[in-house]
């Protein structure tokens, strides 16, 4: 299986995890190269994408990139700058591997989310203290590992001064899928899901469950239907559970 569909040459999925986007990635790329700090993740990858010939997995660290710059097309980074700790000097290396007109399709959750998915730590803001941290609770928006979220004006803020041109920014997910999620979902993945709080190396007392299949759910439908609910009743807000980002590195 190699990727012929579209344009893009070399391809990078920074912080690949499990690998669960990866062989759609390949559809639309010459060459993918999946990286990220957790060894065990990059293990379950290659099995779970063994068939595809033009992907191949390596471990790199999404602050100290070791590629060359301008080596990729398209960077692909999903639920990522969220954990690394340093999320500007993240987008600097993305910029400093990424080839001049190259593209970058990023997703992470947001600072602004709705009170429906995290009411305790929603309320949590509104009263706490400049010096108190930003989540009372890790639960909710803050489930994950996530010790901090990203903010749109502050992500804004660094692409534009790193160089990057914003081609997309949107919400994903508005107050009905946060009701939908609330709090279970965050408790359940850090019962059952390997590495659960996404870390370099997972020590963990869960199930160790993690995905064996790439194909599409056959309920995704009702998934859909829901987030086509969600958008025609709150599309209007600015509040959403996460957001969806597609960047431009200028000629």
């Amino acid at each position: 299986m190699s990727g012929r569909e579209s344009g893009f040459g070399t391809a990078l999925n920074l912080g690949t995890g499990e690998g669960d986007y990866d062989r759609m990635i390949a559809r639309y790329s010459t060459e993918v190269i999946g990286c990220d700090v957790n060894e065990e993740d990059l293990a379950h990858a290659r099995l779970l994408n063994k068939g595809v010939m033009n992907l191949r997995y390596e471990p790199n660290n999404a602050l100290a990139l070791t590629y060359a710059d301008a080596s990729f097309d398209l960077i692909v980074s999903c639920e990522v700058i969220e954990h690394v700790g340093a999320p500007a000097q993240m987008i600097r290396e993305m910029y400093r591997v990424l080839r001049p007109g190259g593209t970058v399709i990023m997703t992470f959750p947001s600072r602004e989310f709705p009170i429906t998915y995290d009411p305790v730590n929603r309320f949590w803001q509104w009263f706490k203290k400049p010096t108190d941290r930003e989540f009372l609770i890790s639960q909710g928006a803050y489930a994950f590992g996530h010790d901090y979220l990203i903010g749109s004006a502050d992500f804004k803020k660094w692409t534009q001064e790193t160089g990057f041109q914003i081609i997309e920014f949107q919400g994903l997910s508005r107050h009905l899928v946060g009701l939908l999620e609330v709090y279970w979902t965050g408790i359940a993945q850090s019962i059952f899901k390997k590495n659960a709080r996404n870390v370099d190396t997972d020590k963990g007392t869960n199930l160790t469950v993690r995905p064996a299949s790439t194909s599409e759910p056959a309920l995704g439908i009702i998934t859909d239907i829901i987030l086509a609910v969600d958008r025609a009743l709150f599309g209007w807000s600015r509040r959403s559970v996460g957001k969806g980002v597609v960047l431009r590195k200028r000629l």
